[in-house]
Formats: structure tokens, C-alpha cells, sequence
């Protein structure tokens, strides 16, 4: 009996560590825990009804995941991805994305291109009103519903993972020079690619969005740093 209970206590700590992990990514990811942040166990363990102890083995788990910095004697920080980081991660996702879009060729079905079709009209008429509260949503969507139709969760995985510690900088890109539109009209044409059945076109499509997304992310950040040099 002591030892069933000393596993159900282990599963408890595991299954809380996890909740925690994936709250506090969560909270990263909508930008709520800021890049360069430092994250205050007290305060989250309070926030969150729970002891310091599963709290710290999440923080390890973000830190693997590269969501986390820990820095000596100062603490566990939100990590601040750099440039080239991103630009790398951004290289890899197109990749992923563009195998995604070859392998939906393969099992397109009708129900499919209507509801790819229906998102990429509803991200055109965000872009029209320049709402990006409401395009960023579906254009995540977009993206997630090819990925799901891939049907390879090792992919898909993978590229869930990249997203996630990519969402700071593509907010910057996508409303880079009227970012939404130019982002939606490459999603027609990898749209047009799936519809045709076009297994190298839907590739090609899908690795130049994304290609074109890194691109714009660069030139929103080259942006940003002429302005602050302006006014310094």
C-alpha cells in the first residue's frame, strides 16, 4: 500500500509540473510573462495555489525548451530571442511548412479546400479592415489546419514548438508595409497549389511564405532600430 501511494504521489507531482509548464508557456507566449522578465517563484506559486517545488522542475522544462533563461544567483528570466535565432528558426519552419503543404496535396479532400478556403477568405476581409486582432488568429489557424492535415505529428510537433517561440516577432512582420494583405495573398496562392493537386507547387508556395514572412520580420526589425537611432 505505501508504495501505491508513493506512486500516486509521483504521478500527482508529474501531472502538476505539467499543467504548470504548459500554463506558464502559455502566459509566455501571449506576451503576458514579457521577454527578458524575470519570472518570481513566490509570486507564481502563490498565483497558482501550489509549492515552489513542481514550479522549478516546469521552469526546467521551459528552459530545455529554450522558453526560459536561468542565470545564476539572478534567477529565471522570459528568454529574448536574438536576431539570428529567429532567423534560423524561421529557415527550419519553412522547411516543415513547405513538406506540409506537399504532403495535404496527397490527402486533399473536398471538406478540406472549403474550410482552407473559407479561412483564407476570412483572414482577406481582416486584412481589408487591417484588424490584425482578428487576422492573427485565422492566419495561425490556416497554418495549424495544414499542418493537421499533413498527418505527420512528429512534423507537426516540431513546428507547433518553433511557432511558439516565434509569435513576438511575427506580430512585428505582419504589420511591416501593410504586411496583411501581402501575407494573405501568398496564402491564395499555396491555397491555389492544394486545390490544383499540385504536390511541388504547394511546396515551393508554402517554403516562400514563409521565406517572405523572415524577410518582412527583418526588415520590421531593421526598422525599428533606425527609429531608435533617430532618436538617440
Amino acid at each position: 500500500m505505501t508504495s501505491q501511494n508513493g506512486d500516486l504521489a509521483i504521478l500527482k507531482t508529474v501531472s502538476l509540473t505539467s499543467a504548470l509548464e504548459r500554463e506558464l508557456e502559455r502566459l509566455i507566449v501571449n506576451g503576458e510573462l514579457a521577454p527578458g522578465e524575470r519570472l518570481n517563484e513566490i509570486q507564481l506559486a502563490t498565483r497558482f495555489g501550489t509549492s515552489r517545488g513542481p514550479l522549478r522542475e516546469a521552469m526546467r522544462s521551459l528552459e530545455a525548451k529554450g522558453f526560459v533563461t536561468v542565470i545564476r544567483n539572478r534567477g529565471v528570466f522570459v528568454r529574448q530571442l536574438t536576431e539570428d535565432e529567429a532567423r534560423e528558426i524561421y529557415e527550419v519552419r519553412g522547411t516543415l511548412f513547405g513538406l506540409a503543404a506537399r504532403l495535404v496535396c496527397e490527402r486533399m479532400t473536398e471538406k478540406l479546400l472549403a474550410n482552407l478556403t473559407a479561412q483564407v477568405d476570412a483572414m482577406q476581409v481582416a486584412a481589408d479592415a487591417n484588424d490584425f486582432d482578428a487576422y492573427y488568429p485565422l492566419n495561425l489557424k490556416f497554418h495549424a489546419t495544414i499542418m493537421e492535415a499533413a498527418q505527420n505529428e512528429t512534423m507537426h510537433a516540431e513546428y507547433r514548438r518553433l511557432v511558439s517561440k516565434l509569435h513576438l516577432f511575427r506580430a512585428k512582420s505582419l504589420v511591416q508595409g501593410g504586411g496583411l494583405s501581402v501575407s494573405n495573398t501568398e496564402h491564395v496562392e499555396i491555397l491555389a497549389a492544394l486545390g490544383r493537386g499540385d504536390g511541388d507547387a504547394a511546396h515551393l508556395a508554402g517554403w516562400h511564405h514563409v521565406d517572405r514572412a523572415k524577410r518582412r520580420m527583418l526588415a520590421a526589425l531593421d526598422a525599428a532600430e533606425d527609429d531608435q537611432a533617430d532618436k538617440d
